[in-house]
């Protein structure tokens, strides 16, 4: 099994979208999703980068 890296961090990121996920349910617009976890990682005081574009190295 492949090592979680920043293992906390993960799991506290995770909780966040599960408890938004629970909290609107499903059936939204994606925009929605978004602005709810932009609310809460802004809460949490979690750094994050909206929409932030990556490059698969691994392909």
């Amino acid at each position: 099994m492949t090592d979680i890296i920043l293992k906390e961090e993960s799991y506290k990121i995770i909780g966040i979208c599960m408890e938004v996920h629970r909290e609107l349910g499903c059936g939204f617009e994606e925009i929605i999703y978004k602005d709810a976890l932009e609310l809460e990682f802004t809460h949490h005081n979690i750094p994050y980068e909206r929409e932030k574009l990556f490059r698969n190295t691994k392909a």
